[in-house]
């Protein structure tokens, strides 16, 4: 029995992400903060979603529903310690919570969103290591931890109107790739996913920062021109944290339709 320790699965990429993992026989311990946050002109997934997300996974005895925002360590501590008591461990972390936001050039980026946006996005992904990477150092070697972070092409490029939401995304790179140095000797591995516009709720919330009416349009970003669908996230995230995956650390896996191939 695998265990896995989600971020953001109450919706979108991470709910979808929960469901791939369950279907492989992971024991899940799904974390979402349920609440709006005022610096974000958009709502927030509810209890009721997170709730059903479990349900689908399994229900009792196979997903755990936790209310916790990825900004409070100690909530994050307190979902490692769940799924150890549990489950009797962790074997993989999955950061996917994130927040979007923009709309405005850079200089002109207000300061409360840089501070949620780089809170959440960035700083939420190292609390989950710091909590999630002490209980995947407690199995057992040779080891087989999973740390993956959900990020964005706008990890690896700039896009106008969102320079908070890129900075945050680029840092997600860069912290996870020192993480898969530091972990490396441990037999754990940590990558990352960069999805291209993905047929989500924060997608719209993207379009509606470009005043674009059908968040559809964002396609013609993709050299296929159709959008992802959240489904296809998750299925490299889920063999991210497979064994097949062991050769992979310290990578920017992009899932974007080649999106930032060009």
């Amino acid at each position: 029995m695998r265990v896995a320790v989600v971020t953001g699965a109450a919706r979108g990429i991470g709910a979808a992400v929960s469901r791939r993992l369950a279907a492989a026989g992971w024991r899940l311990v799904l974390v979402d903060r349920c609440a709006d946050d005022p610096a974000v002109p958009y709502q927030m997934a509810t209890p009721e979603e997170l709730d059903a997300v479990a349900a689908a996974c399994g229900g009792e005895g196979a997903a755990v529903p936790v209310v916790a925002d990825v900004r409070a360590a100690a909530a994050l501590h307190d979902a490692v310690e769940l799924a150890r008591a549990r489950f009797g461990g962790v074997d993989a972390a999955v950061a996917v919570a994130g927040l979007i936001g923009g709309g405005r050039p850079a200089w002109e980026t207000p300061d409360d969103l840089w501070a949620a946006l780089l809170e959440v996005n960035l700083v939420g992904v190292h609390r989950l290591a710091a909590a999630a990477v002490p209980a995947l150092l407690e199995r057992p070697p040779p080891r087989s931890g999973r740390f993956v972070a959900v990020a964005s092409a706008a990890s690896v490029v700039g896009l106008p109107l969102l320079a908070a939401y890129s900075a945050s995304k680029h840092g997600v790179v860069g912290y996870v790739r020192s993480l898969a140095a530091d972990l490396g000797p441990e037999g754990i591995t940590a990558n990352v996913v960069a999805p291209g516009s993905t047929r989500t709720e924060m997608l719209s919330a993207s379009a509606a920062l470009y005043e674009l009416e059908d968040p559809g349009e964002l396609s013609r970003h993709h050299l296929d021109q159709r959008l992802l669908e959240p489904e296809e996230i998750a299925e490299a995230v889920a063999w991210l944290c497979s064994p097949a995956s062991s050769g992979v650390t310290g990578a920017v896996l992009a899932v974007d339709a080649g999106m930032t191939s060009r």
